[in-house]
């Protein structure tokens, strides 16, 4: 029997190592996925969406959520992952004069696909061919030689510069060149203003009654439902919003009674339903009321989840040090309470096996983000801590011990520049008389001082009455809504 056992176990052996042999030709590094990528990143990069700013966040997001799932797959020994519906707005990039029947309005493709592959390679082919792009240079990429590794803190699968041979051959457009002359010819914001603000002004006042039927529509539903508030995931236009809330009225008036789970609760119109890690409803935008109902009548059991997640965090919390665990979706993709709580728990599982010795109180007042694509803890420039889920504990502990001075330090300096960021900004509305003035999520406190106080100093015409957003282009949204960039030209 020991001989037969010895036979079965050097098969086995023989056979696992095929496997993962066969494993390792099929995966992919992360330079070699970069390199596969380019095409496509040339096609959807946010920064060739200057002038179309919906485009340009839902190609944030998407990317954002790409990037977290390939450095997932990369990661050793990882599982299979939960499918991932990605929607990107795609340029086109050759110089060809071929018709494409489906370009929208703004010349760029939409595109929807979902990810479910185990492997790098076929991620990385199946994005390429749902986007209609070249798959040839993929199909040479030899993997296996390097060791799957994941990216490091602060990396991302961003393009890199090719030689100018490359555009020469394929006939794609050279981003960089693009650019230099965008920024060549990127107008002073006086001379913007000049030509763009009649069009922004009668846009504005065009949109002016739909804007006060979107205020009352949200107040209305605030108050009937006692809801705290309502957002939007996305920078939709008022027309859209108001639809979107006249379909929720629509489904309260037909069921009324599905409405009452709500109670308390901050309403998000987002691109998918459920319950976000922050424990805000999402109602997605494009589901139907049959759909919104079926998850408002499962809001109970959402409820129950989020006290559980909210357990762990305090838990997780006082493991480590007294810190504040918490979850922004400005900060990353929206995540689901479902998956939130599962990284909480393995993470709350591992540091009670690793025997984290932190006094209760030593980083109380400090605040800490976990992240499961992430392979070495940090510390944000605004003061929090990053923190992967799989860190060794003992390794954890000496990181947040000698940044715990420096994590005070920063976090002292968020607050400082939050309320004079916020003083400013008050300041600006009223100086300039402005309708209001936001930032986009892009737009650090510190781009946004910088901003307002030349804003001040050189107090330019033309913006009056108008609603004014610091991005990183100039724009004149659908509704009359003005975007330019923190840095404009004097």
């Amino acid at each position: 029997m020991s001989v037969r056992c010895l036979l079965r176990h050097t098969i086995r052996l023989e056979r696992n190592h095929v496997v993962t042999h066969l494993v390792q030709r099929r995966s992919l590094s992360g330079a070699e996925a970069v390199n596969a990528l380019r095409p496509f990143y040339f096609a959807v990069h946010p920064d060739f969406f200057g002038q179309y700013p919906r485009e340009r966040e839902v190609n944030e997001n998407s990317l954002k959520r790409l990037n977290g799932f390939l450095a997932s797959l990369q990661k050793p020994g990882a599982r299979s992952l939960q499918p991932m519906k990605l929607t990107f707005y795609v340029r086109d990039t050759k110089d060809g004069s071929d018709a494409q029947p489906d370009l929208l309005a703004s010349g760029f493709r939409s595109v929807s696909f979902t990810l479910h592959q185990t492997d790098v390679l076929s991620a990385v082919t199946s994005v390429l061919s749902c986007c209609r792009l070249p798959v040839e240079h993929v199909t040479g990429l030899k993997a296996g030689a390097e060791p799957r590794t994941a990216p490091g803190p602060g990396q991302a699968f961003r393009p890199i510069k090719w030689d100018k041979s490359y555009y020469s051959f394929t006939g794609f457009r050279d981003p960089e060149e693009e650019l230099q002359q965008a920024r060549r010819v990127e107008p002073s914001l006086t001379s913007w203003l000049r030509n763009h603000e009649p069009k922004a002004t009668k846009k504005h006042t065009a949109s002016l009654p739909r804007r006060d039927e979107l205020n009352r529509l949200k107040k209305e539903l605030c108050l009937k439902f006692d809801l705290s508030d309502i957002r939007w995931q996305r920078s939709w236009g008022v027309s859209h919003r108001c639809c979107q809330l006249q379909s929720l009225s629509r489904l309260s008036q037909q069921n009324p009674e599905a409405l009452v789970h709500l109670q308390g609760h901050t309403v998000v119109f987002a691109d998918q339903s459920g319950m976000s890690a922050c424990g805000h409803v999402l109602l997605g935008s494009v589901d139907v009321h049959h759909q919104w109902t079926k998850l408002l009548e499962q809001l109970p059991g959402y409820r129950r989840l989020q006290q559980q997640t909210d357990w762990l965090k305090e838990r997780v919390g006082l493991l480590l040090g007294g810190t504040r665990v918490v979850h922004s979706d400005r900060l990353r993709p929206v995540q689901s309470i479902a998956e939130h709580y599962g990284t909480l728990s393995a993470f709350h599982k591992s540091l009670m096996s690793g025997r984290l010795r932190l006094h209760p109180r030593s980083l109380q007042g400090l605040t800490a983000l976990l992240e499961s694509d992430r392979c070495s803890p940090s510390l944000h420039e605004m003061g929090h801590f990053i923190i992967p889920t799989n860190t060794d504990p003992a390794k954890l502990q000496v990181f947040l011990q000698s940044h715990a001075p420096e994590a005070r330090q920063r976090t002292q300096y968020k607050d400082q520049l939050r309320a004079e960021e916020a003083a400013l900004l008050q300041q600006c509305v009223q100086t300039l008389s402005l309708r209001s003035l936001s930032k986009e999520s892009s737009v650090s406190s510190v781009q946004m001082l910088a901003c307002c106080r030349r804003l001040l100093e050189q107090r330019p015409a033309l913006m009056q009455g108008l609603h004014v957003r610091v991005s990183h282009f100039y724009s004149v949204m659908q509704d009359g809504d003005l975007c330019v960039p923190w840095d404009w030209k004097g």
